[in-house]
């Protein structure tokens, strides 16, 4: 299993890199299928914010669905640690529901490839050129929105239909509050997300998809 990590803003001394290693051996053992983790340090500049100036996003990649977790605090190894702790809870889940799976219908069940969405926020005004678009599954692009400092994230996904139950899953295995997927019964672009307390509720476009491929 290959772990690759990367830094934003920042330098990743090699301490780190081999702290990580050692934190992520166990990964291997939970999900035997996992074939890469991704490992983004991101620095925040801002010193308002030096109390949570370091995050760490962590991402499982392999034949399974992806599983995600991100922390921040005011230090490195702090954030991985908490991270990490996030990570193997989600990974853990996903064995004991493969494990239920052929406990209740004696085969394995196909794992549904990741549609993980991932959106910024803020609403600025119309750019004045195209943004570049990202081309390869998984990738992501950013860019400048126009002359403001707001900077756009885009990734793109190869998503194939699955039900709502599975949707609702991966939703929680990546971290997110909304998770953007194809409808197996209905062909539609939908997006569940959460909503208070552990109630969830579902968008769908009345536009039924031709295509097993989508952008996100």
């Amino acid at each position: 299993m290959e772990i690759v990590v990367i830094g934003r803003h920042t330098d990743v001394p090699d301490r780190f890199r081999r702290h990580v290693e050692d934190k992520l051996a166990k990964v291997q053992q939970l999900s035997p299928r996992a074939q890469r983790v991704d490992v983004e340090l991101t620095h925040e500049r801002n010193p308002r914010q030096s109390d949570v100036s370091e995050r760490i996003e962590l991402t499982v990649r392999g034949k399974g669905p992806v599983v995600r977790a991100e922390a921040s605090a005011d230090d490195q190894y702090a954030a991985l640690d908490m991270a990490a702790t996030k990570l193997m809870e989600r990974l853990r889940r996903t064995r004991d529901r493969h494990k239920d799976h052929r406990k209740n219908n004696g085969v394995s069940v196909p794992d549904p490839r990741s549609a993980e969405a991932v959106a910024d926020g803020g609403a600025p005004s119309e750019p004045t050129a195209p943004a570049p678009v990202p081309t390869v599954d998984g990738d992501a692009v950013e860019a400048p929105w126009g002359d403001s400092p707001v900077v756009i994230r885009e990734k793109l996904h190869r998503a194939e239909p699955m039900t709502l139950d599975d949707a609702l899953y991966e939703m929680e295995m990546v971290g997110h509050d909304f998770y953007l997927f194809i409808d197996a019964e209905t062909a539609l672009p939908s997006v569940a997300y959460r909503r208070r307390g552990w109630s969830y509720g579902v968008i769908r476009l009345d536009a039924p998809v031709r295509s097993t491929v989508a952008a996100v």
